[in-house]
């Protein structure tokens, strides 16, 4: 076999990739070790930036995301008693965020590319990356598929990046002290706006995903299993968190999921070696406080599209040569980003006094200045591209 681009992983960067490329003119297969049924139940981000919104009804997979969508035009940030709104069409009139599941923007996708004739292959086993200096090709089951460049979108676990040699690559980490315990609940939500709670018990965050379901987030121990946390003592930690300001009262519902993420910072650099690209997970992780994973693969997989048309349509290269340095340039601001809204929000057990007022003091000024209001907004609903 042979195709032009090999790209492996079916989640949102791969397939969007794939997506985007089909629609100049550019042939793609897509390797995934994963059933289609669990990749699209597979529950991830739900906040789309205004950019990626943007690009998925550009690329016609939108109709789904503008109709069942949830825009936002702000967030709360609640502490000391008292909720705060950030409001993202004064400061950052045009531009707002979306609630929609990753799961949701999975499907929409592999029902595009499967319509398109796109080529998608689930549960594929033992696949290795191969020639990546100069003739690429990739091994999966027994075959082989021949391929001009391979785009590695397979998250932070998969084959892609070990396939580079060692010493190529440098590593960039930050582990956090705590873990996000994140629950999904047949309940509407209780706020039309997320809400980022920071409180002395540690954060939580009330968010959706459609108007009958909700999620939500505790800080816990980066040790803590969903086993330790039953039902009623999540509800009990939920309400001391999120009702703390007058005439707030939290819905509550049966959880339908539960699980413990942990809180990292990850950068690969380059993103690139020979004519492999690495995409999203694959070459960097943050936090989830500021809601960035899946935007930044977007971005990453948009300058992909680009470079990889440029080379295929008049030879050069030029841009697949710069694809590392022009994407990690927003992958970084993602990183203190969301470093900042972790920091910001969360308690840190070796705060003393003096660390915890200085979180006060910060989060009184972004509060309160119209300025550093505005630098939250502008970066949670996303940078131009």
């Amino acid at each position: 076999m042979r195709t032009q681009v090999g790209i492996i992983g079916a989640g949102p960067a791969g397939l969007l990739l794939s997506h985007l490329l089909h629609l100049r003119g550019i042939a793609s297969v897509v390797l995934e070790k994963r059933s289609r049924d669990y990749v699209e139940r597979r529950v991830r981000a739900g906040v789309l930036e205004q950019g990626t919104v943007d690009t998925l009804v550009e690329a016609g997979v939108g109709a789904r995301l503008l109709r069942e969508g949830l825009p936002h035009h702000g967030i709360e940030l609640r502490y000391g008693g008292a909720g705060h709104r950030i409001a993202f069409e004064k400061l950052v009139p045009g531009r707002s965020i979306t609630v929609y599941g990753q799961q949701e923007v999975v499907k929409d996708l592999i029902a595009a590319r499967l319509e398109a004739g796109g080529d998608v292959r689930f549960e594929v086993e033992d696949v290795a990356l191969h020639g990546l200096e100069a003739e690429p090709y990739l091994t999966f089951g027994g075959e082989r598929l021949d391929c001009d460049v391979i785009a590695g979108c397979d998250g932070f676990h998969g084959v892609s990046r070990p396939a580079v040699p060692d010493g190529v690559l440098r590593f960039f980490e930050r582990d956090y002290p705590f873990a996000w315990l994140g629950v999904l609940a047949e309940v509407a939500p209780s706020s039309e706006e997320l809400i980022y709670s920071q409180t002395e018990r540690g954060f939580a965050l009330h968010s959706m995903r459609s108007p009958t379901v909700s999620r939500f987030y505790l800080q816990v121990p980066p040790d803590a299993t969903t086993g330790e946390w039953p039902d009623e003592r999540i509800w009990d930690e939920l309400r001391a968190r999120l009702e703390t300001v007058p005439g707030f009262t939290l819905t509550t519902g049966r959880i339908i999921e539960k699980g413990v993420t942990p809180m990292r910072g990850f950068v690969t650099e380059p993103m690139q070696y020979g004519r492999l690209y690495l995409a999203g997970d694959a070459a960097h992780i943050v936090p989830p406080t500021g809601a960035k994973g899946l935007n930044l693969a977007v971005a990453d997989v948009r300058v992909l599209t680009e470079a990889l048309d440029r080379f295929f349509s008049t030879g050069s290269a030029d841009l697949l040569d710069g694809y590392s340095e022009a994407c990690l340039k927003r992958v970084w601001r993602a990183q203190h980003f969301s470093w900042w809204m972790t920091t910001l929000l969360h308690t840190f057990d070796s705060d003393d006094d003096y660390g915890r007022r200085l979180q006060r003091s910060h989060l009184d000024y972004v509060t309160s200045s119209e300025a550093a209001a505005t630098t939250l907004a502008e970066n949670y609903v996303g940078l131009p591209w």
